[in-house]
């Protein structure tokens, strides 16, 4: 089968999106079909900043939000074009957000679109757009006709299945993210990893491997950390990944007196983050409720688990259909630092207890979130969406 998978976003970028349809593309490529992405990158850097970025970006100034939209309509636009042009060499398009979606749906291709999470609310989340305006209305009715307009839908966890239903009337099936399990057969040196890094090499890490955004409740380890840092003192906090919460982390750190503690690594490279998990004692997931956002079944967390090490998250979205509360990991509820705090406690205090969670949260991943299984489900429904397009065309 020929598959053409689709977004107006940057490919590769950092974050989970991009994540997925590299490790989808690799199962499917695997599995003998050929696979082809077509991203914003594609274009010129010129095009992109005079035809979306720069104008977008005049327009947020006269109106927050406005700019955004604009952006978002014109990366449409620019990505129809380059399907229109490649089209020809496919049997089906796997979108992977609103925007592509309809882009996709201006070809003669069927269309089962990735719904990764609430395209409108995440950005207002974000801060992208602003509640109750115009603009949040029209990307609201934009993912309506969306989810209407796709052959199939694939939602990543069973809230987002209910939310496009309960928003569009549409079905939708359930593919929850997926790793490549094959990344985690060989294990980093951790003295090695974290040389590279400039981290402490005999620190209990707490490692945070999350885009610093309000969402994923970044702050919240932080405030672990100053609740907890006098009974343990070697411990370091490792934040991987940027955002607009940077600042308020930094200067944080800064007002709990915490700086030969806390390390934030920026961006970081997918094919480390591996060393990274495994150098790691625990791997924090704090996400929380945000203007109507939940957490997905999270990839960080999913590769985390899949790594070896011990996993707390935040008790929210598919973050509770993933874990399995003293099972296979901890979840702590919403915002709660206090419990947070406790749950890291524990770990550190009982190291037999964390292994046994952490080897079971390996045996979950391996033999439920493996790469080549999705892209099998995945496989099943290209075939339908081919079908259903051949008879009502």
């Amino acid at each position: 089968m020929r598959i053409l998978i689709t977004t107006i976003f940057d490919y590769p970028h950092e974050g989970g999106l991009s994540t997925h349809i590299y490790t989808l593309k690799k199962g499917l490529e695997q599995s003998g079909h050929s696979v082809k992405v077509l991203s914003f990158s594609e274009l010129p850097n010129w095009k992109r900043k005079v035809y979306a970025q720069g104008p977008g970006f005049l327009l947020n100034k006269v109106k927050h939000g406005k700019g955004q939209l604009f952006n978002d309509f014109q990366r449409k636009q620019l990505l129809s074009k380059l399907i229109l042009e490649n089209h020809h060499n496919f049997d089906v398009i796997n979108s992977q957000d609103i925007f592509a979606t309809h882009a996709s749906l201006d070809s003669p291709l069927p269309v089962v679109a990735t719904i990764h999470g609430y395209y409108t609310y995440e950005a207002i989340s974000r801060g992208a757009i602003d509640p109750k305006t115009n603009e949040a209305a029209k990307i609201k009715a934009l993912e309506k006709k969306a989810y209407t307009g796709a052959e199939m839908n694939v939602t990543v966890d069973q809230r987002i299945c209910d939310y496009v239903k309960e928003s569009s009337g549409a079905e939708a099936h359930i593919i929850r993210n997926f790793i490549d399990t094959e990344q985690f057969n060989q294990v980093a040196p951790a003295r090695k990893t974290r040389k590279r890094y400039q981290l402490p090499e005999n620190a209990q890490m707490l490692f945070v491997p999350r885009r610093l955004t309000e969402k994923n409740g970044v702050i919240y380890p932080l405030l672990a950390l100053k609740n907890m840092i006098k009974d343990y003192p070697d411990t370091i906090l490792v934040y991987a990944g940027t955002g607009e919460q940077y600042t308020e982390l930094k200067n944080t750190t800064e007002e709990f007196e915490l700086q030969n503690h806390v390390y934030f690594l920026g961006s970081v490279p997918h094919q480390d983050m591996v060393a990274l998990y495994q150098t790691s004692q625990i791997v924090l997931i704090p996400s929380v409720h945000s203007h109507g956002v939940e957490e997905a079944t999270s990839i960080s967390a999913i590769e985390a688990m899949g790594s070896g090490t011990p996993v707390i998250a935040g008790g929210v979205g598919g973050l509770k259909e993933l874990i399995a509360h003293n099972k296979d990991g901890l979840l702590f509820k919403d915002r709660d630092d206090n419990e947070l705090t406790a749950h890291i406690r524990y770990l550190i205090d009982n190291p037999e207890n964390a292994e046994a969670l952490a080897e079971q949260a390996k045996y979950k991943v391996i033999n439920q979130f493996s790469h080549y299984t999705a892209s099998q489900r995945f496989t099943e429904l290209y075939s339908k969406a081919i079908k259903k397009k051949s008879i009502y065309s």
